[in-house]
């Protein structure tokens, strides 16, 4: 019994198998890098994967966020796709480096190219002035199949809630990093400074004066080997003088 059982178990199994690998792949469009630092300006790209097997990917159409406008959207050339640029006057006209603007950019479409199966495309934008009020900016996606198919990534994520089935991309904006350049070789010089490291003046006396105080010992010793020498010579005679007499 236990040699019949065994064909069944490895029947069940592989059918477990194939059932795992028809699964859905829970790849969504994304905004990568996930970060950027609040009040700066930052490229980031659309990731945008190809979740069908029978159709290809023809169009992208990325809303900007309308409650923190951005002043200056400029998308990168995408080879074989076209880019068309949307601006829309300002509800409110705000306030970039003293100018106020009336106007931005709330839509970027591509399209004209061809994401197949399998495969993936990053669409590049460089934007900014990133919002120093906020914490994160959501920008929602409609991805268009050869086939007429519209999937909307349109749904913001909400923190300590699972993940909704459309989730919109969305950046996270976070403080500026402290420190610079300057200031740490400052530190670096201070550190020299106060590590009793002798300068090049200081190590020129330092030999200088090693030098002199050498000179002066040889005198010294020569003067005193001279000294020495004369009286042994006195001694000398003197000793042979005595033993004549």
């Amino acid at each position: 019994m236990r040699l019949r059982r065994l064909p069944v178990l490895g029947c069940l199994t592989a059918g477990g198998l194939v059932l795992l690998a028809a699964g859905p792949a829970f790849a969504h469009v994304s905004v990568q890098p996930g970060q950027a630092e609040k009040g700066g300006y930052s490229t980031i790209d659309f990731k945008v994967p190809n979740e069908r097997d029978d159709s290809s990917t023809v169009k992208l159409e990325v809303t900007l966020p309308s409650d923190h406008p951005l002043t200056s959207v400029m998308p990168q050339p995408v080879p074989g796709w076209d880019i068309k640029v949307t601006k829309s006057k300002l509800a409110k006209p705000v306030e970039v480096h003293g100018e106020k603007v009336s106007e931005a950019v709330t839509k970027v479409t591509w399209s004209g190219g061809k994401i197949e199966p399998g495969m993936f495309q990053q669409f590049p934008l460089s934007v900014g002035q990133l919002p120093e009020d906020a914490d994160q900016l959501v920008f929602k996606a409609l991805q268009t199949y050869d086939n007429k198919e519209v999937v909307r990534w349109i749904e913001e994520p909400k923190e300590g809630a699972a993940e909704p089935e459309n989730p919109a991309p969305v950046l996270k904006l976070v403080a500026p990093a402290e420190g610079s350049d300057g200031q740490d070789a400052g530190a670096a010089s201070d550190k020299d400074d106060d590590s009793g490291t002798a300068g090049p003046e200081e190590s020129a006396s330092g030999d200088s004066d090693g030098k002199d105080s050498s000179d002066t010992t040889a005198r010294v010793l020569g003067i005193a080997g001279i000294v020495v020498g004369a009286a042994g010579v006195v001694f000398g005679v003197v000793a042979g003088r005595r033993r004549s007499a």
